[in-house]
């Protein structure tokens, strides 16, 4: 398999002997007309269904505070997950059909748009039952279980959207049955972390002299049972699920639009920063901008690096053991940190 260097991404066997339709055969397509559509019924609902479930979601903030505020909620984000979903797979759909792009796949942004959804779906409907029934919702346990649903989430809309149309295969985004050079790419890039690592400690001392630092987003872990969840979430669960989605998909489509790595790792680097600073929000206004500045600022060091790593080896495995070592050298230094203030 040739690498990154070359400029040009790997093509599907046989997609060589595909002739490419002259452009004047591909339908100009009007983004608010059905006419021209393979499935005009899929776009119409992925339309009817983000308006519809923006507007019962409005209503929701409204009404908040009261209970039918609650089931209009949950009522709002199921209907605009379906909507999202059915918007992107319209487009799937339709850019299936132009034999001459690259890439023949929906757009990464509104795949991650409609995966987020997914989540907050699968998050209400497993952890208010538990909620309800008194169980912490802040505690490590609870967050390992919400990064399972997340990754969950990543999978069901990549499977659904991407793989399902045969826009990209599993095997072209780098998710592969482990044999034995998985545990080797695991170590190299857990190896590579450090460096990385060191790059991020050292931009976020400066970036804290003058914005607000990013809290951790996992839970305090008191004893070593809420370290061993805290580790799990952030060194296990979440590489696998934001590699699988980032870079063997997200980097992979945009690597096969551009036809160059530099500009696919930059692009894939911005979007995940970007995706992280979702999860930056504060009470105070001035507060959550300094945050999800600095989470930005700092996270892009780590997020080049995995573009690289995974574009340069063409493997998913060195960018997950990046990822998790990353992460999990990170929850340690924290933990002993915690510890020795509290004696």
């Amino acid at each position: 398999m040739s690498g990154p260097t070359s400029g040009q991404p790997d093509e599907p066997a046989g997609a060589a002997l595909v002739p490419v339709p002259p452009a004047e055969d591909v339908p100009h397509l009007s983004t608010f007309s059905l006419d021209g559509r393979t499935v005009p019924a899929l776009y119409l609902v992925g339309w009817v269904g983000t308006v519809m479930g923006l507007a019962i979601l409005l209503v929701s903030v409204l009404a908040s505070g009261t209970q039918p505020a609650r089931w209009l909620f949950l009522g709002g984000i199921v209907v605009l997950g379906l909507g999202l979903i059915a918007a992107a797979g319209s487009q799937a759909v339709e850019r299936s059909r132009r034999l001459d792009l690259p890439y023949r796949g929906p757009s990464p942004v509104l795949v991650f748009v409609a995966a987020i959804v997914l989540t907050l779906v699968l998050v209400v409907i497993v952890l208010a039952p538990l909620s309800a029934l008194g169980v912490d919702a802040t505690t490590p346990a609870a967050t390992t279980v919400s990064l399972v649903l997340t990754t969950l989430a990543y999978i069901v809309v990549v499977r659904v959207l991407v793989v399902g149309p045969g826009a990209l295969s599993w095997f072209e985004m780098g998710a592969r049955r482990p044999d034995g050079s998985a545990v080797r790419e695991l170590l190299i890039g857990a190896v590579l972390a450090v460096p990385v690592l060191v790059v991020t400690i050292t931009l976020s001392l400066v970036l804290g002299a003058f914005l607000e630092r990013t809290p951790s987003p996992l839970p305090v872990a008191a004893d070593a049972g809420g370290l061993l969840f805290n580790l799990v979430s952030a060194a296990i669960i979440a590489p696998i699920g934001e590699e699988l989605f980032f870079r063997g998909f997200a980097t992979t489509a945009w690597f096969r639009s551009l036809g160059a790595a530099g500009p696919a790792i930059i692009r894939g680097a911005l979007f995940f920063s970007l995706a992280h600073v979702l999860t930056q929000l504060d009470e105070s206004f001035a507060t959550g901008v300094q945050r999800a500045v600095f989470s930005f600022l700092a996270l892009l060091p780590a997020g080049i690096a995995l573009g690289w790593v995974f574009l340069t080896r063409r493997s998913l495995y060195a960018a997950i053991g990046l990822h998790g070592a990353f992460n999990g050298i990170q929850v340690l230094l924290a933990f002993l940190a915690a510890r020795a203030l509290a004696q």
